[in-house]
Protein backbone atom coordinates (compact mmCIF):
# COMPACT_ATOMS: atom_id res chain seq x y z
CA UNK A 1 0.00 0.00 0.00
CA UNK A 2 1.24 3.32 -1.04
CA UNK A 3 -0.12 6.75 0.71
CA UNK A 4 0.52 9.83 -1.23
CA UNK A 5 -0.54 13.57 -0.57
CA UNK A 6 -0.56 15.60 -3.65
CA UNK A 7 -0.19 19.22 -2.51
CA UNK A 8 -2.53 18.77 0.05
CA UNK A 9 -5.31 16.61 -2.53
CA UNK A 10 -6.41 13.45 -0.39
CA UNK A 11 -5.15 10.99 -2.63
CA UNK A 12 -4.36 6.92 -1.87
CA UNK A 13 -3.10 4.57 -4.30
CA UNK A 14 -2.91 0.45 -3.45
CA UNK A 15 -0.85 -1.12 -5.65
CA UNK A 16 -0.07 -5.03 -5.73
CA UNK A 17 2.59 -7.15 -7.74
CA UNK A 18 2.91 -10.59 -8.21
CA UNK A 19 5.81 -12.04 -6.01
CA UNK A 20 8.29 -12.98 -8.76
CA UNK A 21 10.91 -15.14 -5.95
CA UNK A 22 13.06 -15.14 -9.54
CA UNK A 23 14.69 -12.30 -12.07
CA UNK A 24 14.53 -13.29 -15.67
CA UNK A 25 18.13 -14.22 -15.65
CA UNK A 26 17.77 -15.97 -12.69
CA UNK A 27 15.04 -18.44 -14.40
CA UNK A 28 17.51 -18.34 -17.12
CA UNK A 29 20.07 -19.68 -14.84
CA UNK A 30 17.93 -22.13 -13.29
CA UNK A 31 16.70 -23.52 -16.88
CA UNK A 32 20.13 -23.62 -18.04
CA UNK A 33 21.33 -26.14 -15.18
CA UNK A 34 18.38 -27.89 -15.34
CA UNK A 35 18.99 -28.62 -18.99
CA UNK A 36 22.22 -29.26 -18.97
CA UNK A 37 22.13 -32.24 -16.09
CA UNK A 38 18.95 -33.88 -17.05
CA UNK A 39 19.92 -34.13 -21.22
CA UNK A 40 23.88 -34.88 -19.55
CA UNK A 41 21.72 -37.53 -17.64
CA UNK A 42 19.69 -38.55 -20.67
CA UNK A 43 22.85 -38.71 -22.85
CA UNK A 44 24.89 -40.70 -20.86
CA UNK A 45 22.35 -43.55 -20.23
CA UNK A 46 21.60 -43.55 -24.55
CA UNK A 47 25.69 -43.34 -24.57
CA UNK A 48 26.43 -46.20 -22.34
CA UNK A 49 23.70 -48.23 -21.76
CA UNK A 50 21.86 -47.96 -25.24
CA UNK A 51 18.87 -46.32 -23.20
CA UNK A 52 17.74 -44.15 -26.15
CA UNK A 53 14.33 -43.84 -25.36
CA UNK A 54 15.31 -41.26 -22.50
CA UNK A 55 16.40 -39.02 -24.62
CA UNK A 56 12.95 -37.87 -26.47
CA UNK A 57 11.37 -37.81 -22.80
CA UNK A 58 14.38 -35.68 -21.55
CA UNK A 59 13.33 -33.32 -24.29
CA UNK A 60 9.84 -33.30 -23.60
CA UNK A 61 10.44 -32.79 -20.21
CA UNK A 62 12.72 -29.62 -20.89
CA UNK A 63 10.19 -28.17 -23.26
CA UNK A 64 7.72 -28.44 -20.68
CA UNK A 65 9.65 -26.35 -18.16
CA UNK A 66 10.58 -23.57 -21.17
CA UNK A 67 7.17 -23.40 -21.64
CA UNK A 68 6.11 -23.11 -18.06
CA UNK A 69 9.30 -20.46 -17.47
CA UNK A 70 8.17 -18.30 -20.58
CA UNK A 71 4.62 -18.01 -19.20
CA UNK A 72 6.22 -16.96 -15.91
CA UNK A 73 7.96 -14.57 -17.57
CA UNK A 74 5.54 -13.11 -19.82
CA UNK A 75 3.29 -12.18 -16.51
CA UNK A 76 6.36 -11.61 -14.18
CA UNK A 77 5.07 -7.29 -14.86
CA UNK A 78 1.71 -8.07 -13.74
CA UNK A 79 0.10 -5.65 -11.19
CA UNK A 80 -2.93 -4.17 -10.41
CA UNK A 81 -3.20 -0.74 -8.64
CA UNK A 82 -6.29 1.05 -7.49
CA UNK A 83 -6.57 4.54 -6.44
CA UNK A 84 -8.50 7.06 -5.01
CA UNK A 85 -8.02 10.72 -6.68
CA UNK A 86 -10.77 13.54 -5.58
CA UNK A 87 -14.15 12.15 -7.24
CA UNK A 88 -12.57 9.50 -9.41
CA UNK A 89 -11.46 5.92 -8.55
CA UNK A 90 -9.15 4.05 -11.06
CA UNK A 91 -8.00 0.50 -11.38
CA UNK A 92 -5.60 -0.21 -13.99
CA UNK A 93 -4.62 -3.70 -14.21
CA UNK A 94 -1.47 -5.52 -16.13
CA UNK A 95 -1.99 -9.27 -17.07
CA UNK A 96 0.43 -9.96 -19.62
CA UNK A 97 0.85 -7.50 -22.24
CA UNK A 98 -3.15 -6.61 -22.10
CA UNK A 99 -2.89 -3.13 -19.89
CA UNK A 100 -6.74 -1.80 -18.80
CA UNK A 101 -7.65 1.17 -16.85
CA UNK A 102 -11.03 1.79 -15.70
CA UNK A 103 -12.58 4.78 -13.80
CA UNK A 104 -15.68 5.34 -11.66
CA UNK A 105 -17.27 8.19 -9.66
CA UNK A 106 -15.97 7.55 -6.33
CA UNK A 107 -19.59 8.38 -4.97
CA UNK A 108 -21.07 6.38 -7.43
CA UNK A 109 -18.79 3.34 -7.06
CA UNK A 110 -19.81 0.16 -4.80
CA UNK A 111 -17.45 -2.37 -3.11
CA UNK A 112 -18.76 -5.52 -3.51
CA UNK A 113 -17.21 -8.13 -1.08
CA UNK A 114 -18.63 -11.48 -1.41
CA UNK A 115 -17.35 -15.13 0.36
CA UNK A 116 -15.84 -16.32 3.31
CA UNK A 117 -12.80 -14.94 4.58
CA UNK A 118 -10.10 -17.48 2.54
CA UNK A 119 -12.43 -17.60 -0.77
CA UNK A 120 -13.08 -13.80 -0.55
CA UNK A 121 -14.32 -12.07 -4.10
CA UNK A 122 -13.34 -8.35 -3.95
CA UNK A 123 -14.91 -6.65 -6.90
CA UNK A 124 -16.09 -2.53 -7.49
CA UNK A 125 -19.22 -1.80 -9.21
CA UNK A 126 -20.62 1.00 -10.95
CA UNK A 127 -23.55 1.67 -13.72
CA UNK A 128 -23.18 -1.73 -15.07
CA UNK A 129 -19.30 -2.42 -14.94
CA UNK A 130 -17.69 -4.59 -12.46
CA UNK A 131 -13.89 -4.93 -12.18
CA UNK A 132 -12.55 -7.86 -9.58
CA UNK A 133 -9.71 -6.71 -6.93
CA UNK A 134 -7.21 -8.53 -5.08
CA UNK A 135 -5.80 -11.38 -7.98
CA UNK A 136 -2.19 -10.56 -6.77
CA UNK A 137 -3.13 -10.61 -3.08
CA UNK A 138 -3.41 -13.71 -0.57
CA UNK A 139 -6.86 -13.23 2.02
CA UNK A 140 -4.92 -11.25 4.64
CA UNK A 141 -3.78 -8.86 1.70
CA UNK A 142 -7.51 -9.15 0.49
CA UNK A 143 -8.85 -7.74 3.85
CA UNK A 144 -6.50 -5.02 4.80
CA UNK A 145 -7.94 -4.08 0.74
CA UNK A 146 -11.66 -3.96 1.72
CA UNK A 147 -11.08 -2.27 4.97
CA UNK A 148 -8.70 0.80 3.12
CA UNK A 149 -11.28 0.91 0.72
CA UNK A 150 -14.69 0.80 2.44
CA UNK A 151 -12.68 3.58 4.84
CA UNK A 152 -11.73 6.01 1.83
CA UNK A 153 -15.17 5.29 -0.33
CA UNK A 154 -17.10 6.17 2.80
CA UNK A 155 -15.31 9.76 3.26
CA UNK A 156 -16.95 10.35 -0.23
Amino acid sequence: MEWVDAGGVARIAFTARRNNSLTSSGRLLVFGFIFVVSLGIALAFTLLLGAWPLLPFAGAEMLGLFLALRHIEHHADDYERVALERDRLTVEVRDGSRESRYEFNRHWARLIVAGDERERRVAIRSHGREIELGRHRDAHGRAILVQELRRELGRA
